[in-house]
């Protein structure tokens, strides 16, 4: 038995705008109230709902219709919301009194080599490892969007995901003991 959303979604990707309109209209409530309590802003979380099911629209034919349609929307809603944070977090300026800008240059040059260190600890990664880790930080691209563009199942994004990152801290860890013994 085909579920009414599967029947409202196939009616969506036949170019049926009024089926759009009321997929929109069932769950942009929900999805406003998630983004508004993961962004703390009502312009943020308005910007994420609308950014939400522009990323819906564009993705609408990978939903698989034997899963429920929520937890999907809400996957897309909270990636957009990391995004937003993330992008937020970027814009920041670090700005600090006690430091004289001969410092913060200095803290720049740290910054720089740490990056460089970094990318030379991406290159001995395992080479799937390795995309998937780029493709979600340097590209925010969310676990399914990585599984599609990979062709690797939901839980292997993760798991290389995952992996990537705890070897590369086990690795910054590393090199941080060694240059820190006399």
């Amino acid at each position: 038995m085909i579920s009414e959303i599967s029947l409202l979604v196939a009616r969506c990707l036949k170019g049926h705008q009024a089926a759009f309109s009321e997929l929109v209209g069932r769950y942009q409530g929900a999805v406003y109230r998630l983004c508004m309590r993961m962004l703390g802003h009502r312009q943020d979380a308005e910007d994420a709902t609308q950014e939400t099911f522009v990323r819906v629209a564009n993705s609408l034919h990978h939903w698989d219709n034997e899963r429920s349609f929520e937890p999907w929307l809400m996957t897309i809603a909270g990636n957009r919301c990391r995004t937003k944070l993330a992008r937020r977090a970027r814009q920041l300026k670090v700005t600090s009194l006690d430091y004289p800008i001969a410092d913060q240059s200095h803290l720049q040059l740290q910054a720089q080599q740490l990056a460089e260190e970094v990318d030379l600890l991406l290159q001995d990664l395992r080479p799937e490892w390795r995309r998937a880790f780029l493709l979600f930080y340097q590209r925010q691209m969310a676990y399914c969007e990585i599984a599609e563009e990979l062709d690797v199942p939901l839980g292997t994004v993760k798991t290389w995901v995952h992996r990537a990152r705890r070897e590369l801290v086990a690795r910054l860890s590393e090199r941080e003991s060694i240059q820190l013994r006399p």
